[in-house]
């Protein structure tokens, strides 16, 4: 009897290491940019470190940017470990880049009412000139483009027996499906409405990975560990958002536009540049085009010039026209949360203008005032006559004794007026004032 409640006791204690490991977890909702492949790739890295049976990428994309995609799906077919790809929950989308890392996870699955195709490859900057030679090497590239994507999803479509011929048309003709089609299609392998539901299909499944080992799946029962992104990769995620990047450069530029109004500052010079700098990097990641980018620098110098050529306002004009289209053209994806919002460049625009306009003003006012130091800032300035001018005398301004010259004989006590200085001989021409 001892016996078996050692065996017991025994069994109990070496249980855990013979249970299967927890499967890792993140969760992708937006566009697929550098901050998202990056943040796949530590995912991965982090469960094959800690031995999790399978990495469980929960997915809800509009699509994004071609190359972070392609670094995606290296990383998932290169992966040790087994990539699920699950675009959930109800009302998510796997639409362009999100199709082919549907395609190219060792798992797919979709909740149920959600979709997934439309993978048509776009350009993002536009072609430069416009003319028929650049039509023509525009679709060339293209085709180029597309050929490239097609073959790239039959490769990987054909290494987990999913539909490439589906897969072609997603990306010849933007064809889009629901959850359930994509299952009778063989697109997908599960429909499941929950992540547990899932896993307790899952459990049991024999996977192959690309470097030709087999994974058994034991998810019914597996512990699910849910990873955020670092405070980093949010901080980055926010930054590359297109209405965050325009936002950031027109700051930049707006605080180093006021350092050079007002030199000495310096918060406006600091924050300015810091904040070009990153709005710089932002757009590095994003689509430009770069006839946008020059529109709203045009933009600018016309602002800056309305200062130094008196145009009546047609400079400013011009530079509000610049900056409007610049701004419609400079981000250029046909994925709209890859677009700035019309709000946002209503509202810059708006304040943009008001903020050369306030600028010039400040300008021209100080051009036209009066100096108010050194010697020139004497003139129009009131004195009393301390020592008889005939015609030239002393007078006291400002508490300060100046040898002054007058045009008539003043006495002593006399009010006096400066409406001249001479500055070769440092003597107030004045008259008086009464």
């Amino acid at each position: 009897m001892r016996f078996f409640k050692v065996l017991l006791i025994l069994f109990f204690l070496s249980a855990p290491l013979f249970a299967a490991g927890p499967v890792h977890r993140i969760i992708i909702n937006g566009v697929i940019n550098p901050v998202a492949a990056e943040y796949i790739e530590q995912a991965v890295e982090r469960a094959e470190n800690e031995n999790a049976q399978a990495l469980l990428i929960q997915m809800d994309t509009p699509g994004g940017l071609m190359e972070s995609l392609h670094g995606i799906m290296k990383t998932i077919q290169n992966a040790r470990i087994p990539v699920i790809v699950y675009v959930a929950p109800s009302g998510a989308r796997a639409a362009s880049a999100g199709m082919f890392i549907t395609y190219a996870a060792h798992v797919a699955a979709m909740a149920p009412s959600t979709n997934i195709g439309s993978a048509h490859p776009v350009f993002g900057g536009g072609m430069p000139g416009g003319g028929e030679q650049d039509s023509l090497s525009g679709s060339i590239m293209m085709d180029k483009v597309t050929n490239d994507a097609i073959a790239k999803v039959r490769a990987v479509a054909e290494q987990r027996g999913r539909n490439a011929d589906w897969a072609e048309e997603a990306i010849r003709e933007s064809a889009n499906i629901t959850a359930s089609e994509a299952l009778k299609r063989h697109v997908i392998d599960y429909i499941a409405p929950t992540t547990g539901d899932l896993l307790k299909q899952l459990d049991g499944r024999v996977v192959t990975l690309d470097d030709g080992s087999t994974h058994t799946l034991e998810t019914a029962a597996a512990t699910v560990i849910t990873f955020e992104m670092t405070w980093r990769q949010r901080l980055l995620d926010v930054i590359v958002n297109p209405n965050v990047a325009y936002i950031l450069m027109m700051i930049g530029t707006l605080g180093i536009m006021l350092e050079l109004y007002s030199p000495g500052a310096i918060l406006p010079g600091v924050a300015g540049g810091i904040a070009l700098i990153t709005g710089f990097f932002a757009l590095n990641t994003l689509p430009v085009n770069y006839a946008g980018f020059l529109l709203i620098l045009f933009a600018i110098i016309l602002f800056l010039l309305e200062i130094k050529v008196p145009s009546y306002g047609l400079l400013s004009i011009g530079g509000v026209i610049a900056l409007s289209i610049g701004s419609v053209m400079l981000i250029d994806s046909p994925i709209p949360e890859l677009n700035i919002s019309w709000e946002v460049i209503v509202f810059v625009v708006i304040f943009t203008a008001l903020f050369f306009l306030f600028a010039i003003g400040l300008a021209l006012k100080a051009q036209k005032r009066k100096p108010q130091t050194g010697q020139e800032g004497l003139v129009g300035e009131t004195g009393v006559v301390s020592k008889v001018l005939n015609p030239e005398g002393t007078v006291r301004v400002h508490g300060e004794y100046w040898r002054a010259r007058s045009d008539t004989p003043l006495k002593k006590g006399t009010r006096v007026q400066v409406v001249a200085v001479d500055k070769n001989h440092l003597t107030l021409r004045v008259k008086a004032l009464d």
